[in-house]
């Protein structure tokens, strides 16, 4: 049963697919956090990650499975559940266009997981890669 929750800015999940750091942070804490993405986090890293493989090299094959992992993972939130909060996550964040994932953390009242530094100072916890496993040992 998950005790805590994060909402994943689409660098995350984007560093899911090419990385291993986020992949096993986030296989490894499921069973105890709930993990959330807007909808507009999964289609940004649907857009971009094909890209970022080809630029790279990468096999995008391996990478789309990844992908495809995810949902199993982290939950997508549709833009009806965080809509009522886009007034005040445009007020509050620099990067406006960010403004999907404050809206989701701001509904669902838990902490953004970014890599963004846009999110900081926006009322709403903020931790990155290299922060929250501090947060995710409070539930073990």
């Amino acid at each position: 049963m998950s005790h805590q929750a994060l909402v994943l800015d689409a660098n995350i999940l984007v560093r899911a697919v090419l990385g291993q750091r986020v992949f096993k942070l986030l296989n490894q804490y499921h069973g105890t956090t709930a993990f959330f993405a807007p909808d507009e986090a999964f289609e940004d890293a649907e857009k971009y990650l094909p890209k970022i493989f080809e630029a790279r090299g990468l096999d995008w094959a391996i990478g789309a499975a990844v992908l495809s992992r995810l949902p199993t993972l982290v939950q997508r939130i549709e833009f009806d559940v965080y809509c009522e909060f886009e007034v005040n996550a445009r007020k509050r964040i620099r990067d406006v266009r960010d403004w999907p994932v404050l809206a989701t953390a701001l509904a669902l009242d838990c902490p953004v997981w970014t890599e963004d530094q846009d999110f900081f100072g926006s009322g709403v916890a903020t931790w990155t890669t290299n922060t929250v496993p501090m947060y995710l040992i409070g539930v073990e």
